[in-house]
């Protein structure tokens, strides 16, 4: 677990959301998503209902009831950008947070190494459902493994778990991979060459 505490997680215990603007710098960005994701690492579901007053608030900010039990790991990245400043998805759907934004599917082949995933949030593909079923917070990499920031999961890293962890996910497991530490013409000039490749 050494390779994981490499990842450079920084503590900030200041609880307002960071402002986020055209002159950001990418990696400042995502050092706030990050430390807004870290708020999580406390959440346990308390009755093992999907309760918790952050998985309310998440809920809430996704015009959510909070008391319904949802699955929430959408949720709480809609909150965690929130939180950061950052726009994104406001919605507790997996599908939703990879409809824009996208930089890489699987079926593109081997994600280009010159691209920062640091701060992208990456798809869990189900067969069973046919579409990705759960979302992860890319906090770090080595070349064969994402390290992770999840909600809705649990020690052995289902779907379906208990709280908010820190997780290492292999990349054969990523479906795809969207970025909203960038947008409009930041995002453009970013990926457009990349992306016209694949289309």
């Amino acid at each position: 677990m050494a390779a994981y505490c490499a990842v450079g997680f920084i503590r900030n215990d200041n609880q307002r959301p960071v402002k986020n603007n055209k002159s950001g710098n990418r990696n400042e960005i995502v050092s706030g998503l990050k430390a807004s994701a870290e708020r999580w690492l406390h959440v346990r579901e308390l009755t093992g209902n999907n309760d918790h007053p952050m998985i309310t608030r998440a809920m809430n900010l996704c015009g959510l009831d909070g008391n319904k039990g949802y699955a929430w790991c959408a949720a709480a990245q809609a909150e965690i950008h929130h939180h950061a400043g950052i726009k994104a998805p406001r919605s507790a759907r997996v599908v939703d947070w990879f409809k824009s934004n996208v930089t890489w599917e699987k079926k593109w082949g081997r994600f280009p190494e010159t691209f920062n995933t640091s701060g992208m949030v990456g798809g869990l593909y189900y067969s069973n459902l046919g579409r990705p079923g759960h979302i992860v917070l890319i906090a770090g990499e080595d070349k064969n493994n994402y390290y992770t920031l999840e909600g809705n999961t649990n020690q052995a890293g289902s779907r379906e778990g208990d709280g908010f962890y820190k997780k290492v996910r292999s990349k054969a497991s990523i479906a795809t991979l969207a970025d909203y530490c960038v947008s409009g013409e930041e995002f453009s000039e970013l990926y457009d060459t990349y992306l016209k490749s694949k289309k």
